[in-house]
């Protein structure tokens, strides 16, 4: 046995090409067309039948077995416990850097999981929500380090997710709006009691911090983990900041409106240059990019935002 065979022996993970992986959907049908897809698209972001029906069907079917299993396991141990206890949503966190593609593929899961039988309500947060106000924000002095782990409202989250575990219904959660760049004041999104819950965020794997004794993380029973070449996604976050310049920073309502006013086109990227050297890439590095090891699925992007490997916790 070679050193590199002895250490991928070591590994929890079981790695499957891409090829491979399609194998496992061929004999499902595809439940959305071209237009669901389009809809469901990020910006920037590549999506198209082949990679839905290659890629992300097989990853909902293998998430629709884990929710099934979870589901016949509660009630075997109700009956073992004589108990009577109400099922909760089986959750699902998918973490990742900016710009990496996390959130079309929380959206694409949803649409794709709510088609499975057993799991038809599916619902998707955003832990965008969680993060303290701009105002705040810059009270703590964090504004430089908006999307850390100290730029959440952690204790908030936390008690969210708890809730949601425990059964109770009507939970809310603050709604971020990325035109603003800011929480919404007063706006509220109302959890109600899904078969399958998605969260969907940077540091949703983060470990406890210091002094707590659980983690968001306690409260999943499935996670991904969207991965991709720093690289690559420092020119993905590029290109999306310049279309964004182009498009939806025009719009007066935007927090980054007034920087079409003062800036060209070639400050502007070099500004969000900036903007990964000096506080996503960090992030990505001290926060994000440690916390793959803790995913029970990985998904390998190449360059051209295709899914090339996908790898499945065997442990």
């Amino acid at each position: 046995m070679s050193a590199a065979q002895g250490l991928e022996s070591l590994s929890p993970y079981l790695a499957i090409e891409r090829d491979d992986w399609a194998e496992l959907g061929n004999s499902t049908d595809l439940p959305l067309t071209e237009a669901e897809i389009a809809k469901l698209r990020g910006l920037g972001d590549f999506l198209d039948i082949k990679e839905v029906t290659e890629v992300y069907l097989p990853v909902s079917q293998l998430l629709s077995l884990y929710a099934a299993s979870a589901g016949a396991l509660h009630q075997n141990t109700e009956k073992f416990y004589g108990e009577r206890a109400k099922r909760t949503p089986f959750i699902i966190g998918i973490a990742g850097s900016v710009a990496v593609g996390k959130s079309t593929a929380a959206r694409l899961l949803r649409e794709l999981m709510a088609r499975w039988e057993g799991t038809p309500n599916v619902e998707l947060v955003t832990t965008d929500g969680f993060l303290y106000p701009n105002q705040e924000l810059e009270r703590r002095g964090l504004m430089a380090r908006k999307g850390f782990p100290e730029s959440y409202d952690r204790k908030r989250l936390l008690q969210f997710i708890a809730d949601i575990k425990s059964g109770k219904t009507g939970v809310t959660a603050p709604v971020y709006d990325h035109l603003a760049y800011d929480i919404l004041p007063g706006e509220e999104l109302v959890v109600g009691a899904p078969d399958v819950l998605i969260v969907e965020g940077l540091n949703v794997l983060q470990p406890p911090s210091v002094g707590q004794e659980l983690a968001l993380s306690d409260y999943f029973d499935l996670t991904i983990y969207i991965d991709a070449d720093p690289e690559t996604i420092r020119q993905w976050y590029l290109s999306r900041f310049e279309t964004l310049w182009e498009t939806a920073f025009l719009n007066p309502k935007s927090y980054f409106h007034q920087l079409t006013n003062e800036l060209t086109k070639e400050q502007a990227m070099d500004r969000a240059a900036g903007f990964w050297s000096d506080i996503n890439l960090p992030n990505l590095r001290q926060n994000i990019e440690p916390t793959r090891s803790r995913a029970t699925l990985v998904m390998q992007k190449s360059e051209q935002h295709r899914v090339e490997r996908v790898q499945v916790r065997k442990i």
